[in-house]
């Protein structure tokens, strides 16, 4: 029997069951129709945080920014060449913290751009300050091998 894994929809965050060795083939939302995977990072908010939080069977990586911050914007291109890069084994997400300002106190977020790895509802890993796709890449990597 093979593994299923849970995936929230980017588009309706209604909860997919996929097999896993399906990942890679593009698969869409038994809801909405839409594509699962879109290679970009989706938009996190109050609403639809906790749902991808937690239900996800994915690793979740965050990128806590804000519109006002020069480095957040100069990483954005690097983190969507990275969501290319890293999915469908990972997603990634982007959650603006001026508009959200409860989820970055809830999160501890002091410092901005701050990436947040989390799995399974609990944080892995947590890197501040503006990165290449590259770097995002490998550490990313390196906190889940």
């Amino acid at each position: 029997m093979s593994e299923s894994l849970h995936i929230v929809c980017p588009h309706c965050s209604a909860v997919n069951r996929i097999p896993a060795q399906r990942l890679g083939e593009s698969p869409n939302c038994g809801k909405c129709r839409s594509p699962l995977f879109t290679g970009r990072p989706l938009t996190l908010d109050g609403a639809n945080f906790d749902r991808h939080l937690q239900r996800n069977d994915l690793p979740l990586l965050v990128d806590f920014w804000a519109p006002w911050c020069g480095p957040c914007k100069m990483m954005a291109p690097a983190f969507e060449q990275a969501a290319a890069m890293l999915e469908p084994r990972v997603r990634l997400a982007k959650l603006d913290t001026e508009q959200e300002q409860a989820l970055g106190t809830r999160f501890g977020i002091r410092s901005i751009p701050t990436l947040a790895l989390f799995h399974q509802g609990r944080e892995l890993a947590r890197q501040a300050g503006a990165m290449g796709a590259q770097d995002i890449v490998r550490w990313v990597q390196s906190r889940l091998s």
